[in-house]
């Protein structure tokens, strides 16, 4: 023991733990690791950097993304009422047509009162009648699709709706006085050729239309085919007014406003139609069809739902590119469920009338309102005035 300034000091013991200045880094004790350590903030840096891209991209194409998930939907509703077509006894279209908008009806409706949605049944002032247009352009278009695919395959009764901007051109030209230049007449020929190579006339092909991949619908007579491709192809006309009226109407009424109007009339043409023709309900009695009845009934639910809030907050171009992914989901489960693929003849025809389609899109000419959502007068009148105006008198 030692004395320092008349203190007794005590030796002390050594615990083997260096004071902290002493103390090395992670790096020093363990180089390897640090090197770890480095490369695992490195890849969360990477993560974080990855989702707020993926956050930031999805943010801007919302309205494309939700039109893109709903043709997945749609796809996959479609193959179901295939399916119901082909059974003993078959499920009629506008059987089909009244049950899938029966669901829509009663879950846009509870929606609405839950959320106290105002006007549930006919909707706001100021758009009621481009409502009415749109449940009656809806209806049309959901027959023609329908009936269609009891005779077409999934692909081909998809791909015949791509005929939409082709068929807008023309109606502009006739009705509005809208220019039609030569580029928009070519494209017009090619799809209508594409048409041509999906439907196979007989007094074109003959017996030799349906040489290439095998597929169920080559089964079918070449007079029931022709009458499909006319029934779907006035099915895209009604389609043409639907997607018109979502696009005017905006975001003045509620995505839900939209379904019911079209739900209300697409039962009652459908009722009115089985009335006309005489057609017997089909009760279901398996298990089988109360399955697919239902998918139907959601899936449609769902995929409408997704179209109109993806419409809504798309420009018309942008919204006709995304509506064209559907013919990859068609022939996803067209080869899943059907194991088929469309014949060589529908697949040229396919694309002469999805590159058309996407170059009357890509080719036209912007306006000042090409980027901003739809905005309307308080008139009806003034409204489908305007946004049925040739492009000319709004630059």
């Amino acid at each position: 023991m030692s004395s320092m300034n008349g203190y007794a000091t005590a030796p002390v013991e050594s615990t083997g733990i260096p004071y902290s200045r002493d103390v090395p880094n992670a790096g020093e004790r363990d180089p390897l690791l640090a090197q770890n350590t480095g490369k695992d903030i490195e890849k969360l840096s990477r993560v974080q950097v990855s989702l707020k891209v993926a956050r930031e991209v999805a943010e801007r194409n919302t309205g494309l993304l939700l039109i893109v998930a709903s043709e997945a939907f749609f796809a996959v509703m479609e193959a179901a009422a295939k399916i119901l077509q082909k059974v003993e006894p078959p499920v009629t279209t506008f059987q089909l047509m009244i049950i899938r908008m029966i669901i829509t009806y009663i879950g846009c409706i509870i929606y609405m009162f839950i959320a106290k949605i105002p006007d549930p049944f006919i909707g706001p002032k100021g758009v009621r009648i481009l409502l009415l247009l749109r449940g009656i352009g809806g209806s049309v278009g959901l027959f023609g699709i329908y009936y269609s695919l009891q005779y077409l395959s999934l692909s081909d009764a998809t791909v015949l709706t791509f005929f939409a901007p082709t068929c807008t051109a023309i109606a502009g030209a006739i009705f509005l006085g809208e220019s039609f230049k030569l580029r928009e007449a070519m494209a017009g020929f090619v799809s209508l050729a594409g048409v041509v190579l999906i439907a196979r006339p007989a007094a074109l092909f003959g017996g030799h239309g349906a040489v290439g991949i095998p597929s169920d619908a080559d089964k079918v007579a070449t007079s029931d085919r022709m009458k499909a491709v006319v029934v779907s192809l006035i099915g895209v006309l009604g389609a043409t007014l639907a997607y018109t009226s979502i696009r005017a109407i905006g975001r003045r009424a509620h995505p839900m406003h939209a379904m019911v109007s079209f739900s209300t009339i697409c039962i009652l043409m459908a009722s009115i139609g089985m009335i006309a023709t005489k057609t017997k309900p089909i009760i279901p009695t398996r298990i089988e069809w109360l399955s697919l009845l239902a998918m139907i009934g959601i899936f449609g639910f769902l995929a409408q739902i997704l179209l109109t809030m993806g419409l809504q907050r798309e420009t018309a171009s942008r919204g006709t590119l995304a509506i064209y992914s559907k013919i990859i989901f068609a022939t996803i489960v067209e080869r899943i469920v059907f194991h088929t693929l469309p014949t060589y003849l529908s697949v040229v025809g396919t694309l002469m009338i999805v590159f058309s389609a996407l170059y009357i899109v890509l080719t036209k000419e912007k306006t000042k309102t090409t980027n901003q959502p739809v905005r309307l007068p308080v008139s009806d009148e003034e409204a489908l005035e305007q946004d049925l105006a040739p492009s000319s008198s709004r630059n």
